[in-house]
């Protein structure tokens, strides 16, 4: 594809919001894996979840084909990948900047945290008030992929975006 022309698109995929998220774009969170021009002048975005099963990507893949639609893309093609699976290193910065601005902590780290295991739990900063003074309350979150945690200090509870 012409960089200019794929350029473009990524800039019409910067509209398409996460449904369960909504401050935060499907280019933020890394979803969108590549933009191809298909040899019969269509499009292919290759998209891959932030989880297998994830509810919110039905709605994506639609907000994706509609968003190019209407921008003059007739034949558009979202192909769902899985392998390499998703990771939180392929959000944003800018897009974990957002998470904590609308209340979220974002991911700290890569993995999924195994210090409790050990008896250690993770420290989480508070989005709020920025301590660390953090417990978790729940391994699950308002969706599968947060952890509900509280604020030792401000006493406010808030999601924590799980590493994967």
């Amino acid at each position: 594809m012409i960089k200019k022309e794929a350029q473009k698109i990524w800039t019409l995929l910067e509209e398409v919001f996460d449904p369960e998220i909504p401050v935060l774009t499907v280019v933020d969170m890394g979803v969108i894996r590549s933009v191809t021009e298909l040899k019969d002048g269509g499009v292919e975005v290759v998209i891959t979840p932030t989880y297998s099963g994830c509810p919110a990507m039905d709605m994506i893949e639609v907000e994706i084909r509609a968003i190019l639609q209407e921008n003059g893309y007739d034949k558009v093609a979202v192909k769902t990948v899985l392998s390499p699976a998703w990771t939180t290193e392929w959000m944003s910065e800018s897009g974990k900047k957002k998470l904590k601005k609308y209340g979220i902590a974002p991911p700290e780290g890569a993995t999924i945290d195994k210090n409790v295991l050990f008896g250690e739990a993770k420290k989480i900063e508070c989005p709020r008030c920025s301590s660390r003074n953090t417990e978790m309350l729940s391994q699950f979150g308002s969706t599968a992929c947060k952890a509900l945690y509280q604020c030792s200090d401000c006493k406010e509870p808030f999601d924590y975006f799980k590493c994967h």
